[in-house]
């Protein structure tokens, strides 16, 4: 009745996310940065591992989700090359410079996959009308919206949550993301009729580095480079159980 996704940027964490008790891992790249496309390397490596669907984030670059005719067609090939190495689906978003879900774009994609199931990811939270994105979405076929309904966190918009999941009516997932643990899950399956939830369940853990230079940053300055973020089985397990009616 109820789905648990799994966020993961590393193989560690596909694993422990799988033995929380996760039921499907979006995979990707750079989760500190919100995501970017996987390896097709980590992508083959996870799939050794578990036995569950795997969608790889289809996302080039940091940034928005306005795209030019370079990076449309990176995406394409990259979700070819990825359903070649065992993708069970993508997850993509193509917006237009108004803040429409970009609908020949997204065709496209759609396209490249094939017969993949698709996630429309976060880029759907930087629409400018939601309920006009819910109806491209299910009018392209696409079979889940990831969403935190349009706000930093999912807990802000337990309304926007509500009526999407109304909406959707059947036709399409409503998959509530950002912020999510065990607490915000027991409360949007009180609150809402969202059924499905994606989390990472990270936990920062130091790097094994000994001799650390404190004078070089190799990307952004408010980030440390000797931190790593690990999903934690435990965090999982404990979503889990409230989904199987856990207290």
């Amino acid at each position: 009745m109820y789905l648990l996704e799994g966020c993961a940027d590393n193989v560690e964490s596909v694993v422990n996310a799988y033995k929380g008790g996760a039921d499907r891992i979006e995979l990707c790249s750079n989760l500190v940065i919100g995501g970017t496309t996987p390896s097709v390397s980590l992508l083959a490596q996870s799939k050794e591992r578990v036995d569950i669907p795997i969608r790889p984030l289809i996302r080039p670059r940091f940034g928005d989700f306005l795209y030019n005719d370079e990076e449309i067609r990176e995406m394409e090939d990259t979700i070819k090359d990825l359903k070649a190495a065992g993708a069970d689906g993508v997850v993509i978003g193509t917006l237009t410079a108004d803040g429409r879900l970009d609908r020949d774009v997204m065709r496209r994609l759609i396209d490249a996959a094939s017969d993949l199931p698709v996630t429309l990811h976060r880029a759907f939270d930087m629409t400018r009308d939601p309920y006009e994105a819910l109806e491209d979405a299910v009018s392209l076929g696409i079979d889940t919206i990831l969403t935190s309904g349009q706000k930093n966190a999912c807990l802000e918009a337990v309304p926007l949550l509500m009526e999407l999941s109304k909406r959707a009516n059947s036709r399409i997932n409503i998959m509530a993301g950002g912020g999510v643990n065990a607490n915000v899950i027991k409360t949007l399956m009180e609150e809402t009729e969202v059924k499905a939830f994606h989390m990472s369940g990270k936990a920062v853990t130091e790097s094994r580095m000994e001799y650390r230079n404190p004078d070089v940053n190799m990307g952004l300055k408010s980030l440390s480079e000797y931190e790593k973020w690990v999903s934690k089985e435990e965090n999982f397990k404990k979503a889990r159980e409230v989904l199987n009616g856990g207290k």
